[in-house]
């Protein structure tokens, strides 16, 4: 009863800190782009290091950092590189989106989606990444849940409903603009937490090293890494929440923002998954980042408690800002300067997938287990958009055009329900000799190396097709 008060007295203090920094009041334009309209200042775009604070925390997720410390329990120093690995989506982006800014002047991936390959093209892609931010709300309200109660328990309810009621609260009234700045506040506490817990275990390490792993459970971290690098192409693309903020400042910015986000955001969770080794070092069952602190006691315990909270409520503000964005302007393809109405639609959304991306939680009644689903919501989502990497990346080929998307977003979508059926049926349906590497992720290796080699293949001979055949009958009937 002690430590569950102390528990909510933490929960309580972490939401007094982010209200500080939440902004009181914010225009429509400041709701949607992040500016600081309306709040008696100039009316300027975020500066650099506003930028670098929010993409970095925005992807410091209360469910990777729990990843990686799993990762690293399992498979040591490869498995916490591994999932650092996936922070090169930032570089990946960032170029892109540079490219995409300064060559073609559009003002989001909707919008160059509509100009490069049509608007159906494009409705497809804000469908795809309309099922990311709906896994983004439940794998990350369910960690948190698991510091307050086990799953089902009264207090696990009652935190869920709290983090995400106040997130909430505040990313109904400010969007983007309020995302920017809680995530500001957010960054430095979730740095002052880190530094906590590694002055806990370091100690610890210095005193008796690091534990040896198997040579199989360190190959198999290295196969995790592998699926990292390749997803790294194609998994930034499907996730507002780090692309949104891609066009929020000039270009320079944004990409000298990106780069340096992406080292802060890969370094935390690199360092964080010592918290997995140290599980490992003192043979620690279940979930390393409740049975580490849990071993070092209550203060420990609230630390990873405040952290879980920050990185999950930094998300978690960063995707209503997001689902509000692509409800109301995205959608329509619209250009013109955010209305009234386009502000009403963006908060009913806000609202509809709080309430909606919790559903999966009770998922727990049918036996399903916090580890494995959280990963595969990472995972299998970046497995159904490999396409993506050669739509954004080779958009610049002549002939890149409607058949291209198509014959490269299809391929990787029908992968991806694959794996979701091997998940959820336990059965084996893609071949053995498809598997690349060592251990459960040679599988998903194997699957996204060659299926991207597919996607790529798909989206050439799209290419050759626009070339080849007729203009004439290849225009599309208009939206």
């Amino acid at each position: 009863m002690f430590e569950n008060s102390l528990s909510w007295l933490a929960m309580l203090a972490y939401g007094v800190i982010v209200w500080q920094f939440a902004p009181k009041r914010v225009s429509i334009k400041g709701f949607f782009t992040g500016s600081d309209d309306g709040e008696g200042i100039k009316g300027s775009a975020p500066g650099l290091w506003l930028l670098v604070a929010s993409a970095a925390i925005s992807w410091i997720f209360a469910k990777s950092i729990a990843n990686a410390a799993s990762l690293a329990q399992a498979f040591g120093l490869s498995g916490s590189i591994g999932y650092a690995f996936y922070y090169l989506s930032f570089l990946v982006a960032g170029v892109v989106i540079y490219i995409i800014r300064t060559k073609g002047g559009d003002q989001s991936l909707p919008a160059f989606l509509i100009r490069k390959y049509g608007t159906l093209c494009a409705k497809l892609f804000v469908a795809a990444i309309a099922i990311r931010l709906f896994n983004e709300v439940w794998s990350n309200t369910k960690v948190v849940g698991l510091y307050f109660g086990d799953e089902g328990s009264a207090g696990y309810w009652a935190s869920v409903a709290a983090v995400t009621g106040f997130t909430v609260f505040y990313s109904w009234r400010a969007g983007l603009r309020g995302s920017l700045l809680t995530d500001g506040g957010q960054m430095i506490l979730a740095s002052v937490l880190l530094a906590g817990i590694l002055l806990f275990i370091m100690p610890e390490f210095a005193a008796r090293g690091l534990p040896q792993f198997p040579e199989a459970a360190s190959m198999a971290g290295w196969t995790f890494a592998g699926l990292a690098l390749v997803q790294a192409f194609s998994y930034p693309f499907h996730d507002p929440v780090l692309t949104d903020r891609g066009f929020i400042t000039s270009p320079k910015t944004m990409l000298k923002g990106f780069i340096l986000a992406g080292l802060i955001g890969g370094g935390f969770i690199f360092l964080f998954g010592f918290v997995g080794i140290f599980g490992a070092l003192e043979g620690l069952g279940g979930n390393p980042s409740l049975a580490v602190p849990s071993s070092f006691g209550i203060t420990m315990l609230l630390i990873v408690n405040a952290i879980m909270m920050t990185s999950a409520g930094s998300t978690l503000d960063s995707t209503f800002a997001s689902t509000a964005k692509l409800t109301a302007r995205d959608w329509s393809g619209a250009k013109d300067a955010p209305t009234e109405r386009q502000l009403t639609t963006g908060r009913k959304a806000v609202i509809i997938i709080a309430v909606l991306g919790n559903l999966p939680l009770f998922s727990l009644y049918l036996g399903a287990e916090v580890g494995p689903a959280v990963i595969a919501a990472t995972t299998i989502s970046g497995t159904m958009v490999m396409g993506l990497a050669p739509i954004f990346i080779l958009a610049f080929l002549p002939g890149a055009g409607r058949w291209s998307f198509h014959l490269a977003f299809w391929p990787g979508i029908f992968f991806g329900v694959i794996m979701t059926l091997e998940g959820a049926m336990g059965l084996q349906i893609v071949p053995a000799w498809i598997d690349i590497g060592v251990g459960k992720y040679a599988d998903d290796l194997g699957v996204n190396l060659w299926g991207v080699g597919l996607c790529t293949v798909g989206f050439l001979a799209g290419c050759a097709i626009e070339l080849i055949i007729p203009k004439k009958s290849l225009v599309a009937t208009p939206a």
